[in-house]
């Protein structure tokens, strides 16, 4: 579960969450924010703010974690086409290719067909790949 729900079912704003904890305001905001990953944070403010909510560590951060596994496992298991234009358009980042407009514009093909044409990938997995990477 996230903090905001967290706090929205014990009724307590950001603010207080903060001075009850001992976490600095900023530090809280910016990991609601999404400024900071959950799970990135030091195993003290984990403990602070789990104290302060009366919720587990793992409650904390379990949710982040499932996201960003299923995130990384959205770049694996891709059609052959689509996997291979993903790693030219990479590779290509990498290596500031001079092509890479055309890279881009095979890698926005590969996405709609598959999601669209062939419907191997859903609406969901498809908008993952093009916010992270066109």
């Amino acid at each position: 579960m996230s903090i905001s729900e967290v706090l929205e079912r014990k009724n307590m704003t950001q603010y207080r969450l903060a001075v009850q904890s001992g976490v600095p305001h900023t530090t809280l905001s910016d990991i609601m924010s999404g400024k900071t990953r959950i799970e990135k944070c030091s195993g003290e403010t984990l403990y602070k703010l789990s104290s302060a909510l009366g919720v587990t560590i793992e409650d904390l951060i379990s949710e982040s974690i499932e996201k960003a596994a299923k995130e990384r496992s959205w770049e694996h298991g891709l059609p052959e086409y689509l996997q291979n234009d993903l790693d030219a358009y990479k590779d290509g980042l990498k290596k500031k290719s001079s092509i890479l407009d055309c890279l881009w514009g095979e890698l926005y093909g590969s996405i709609n067909c598959a999601e669209i044409n062939e419907e191997s990938i859903t609406h969901e997995h498809a908008q993952y790949l093009r916010d992270k990477y066109l």
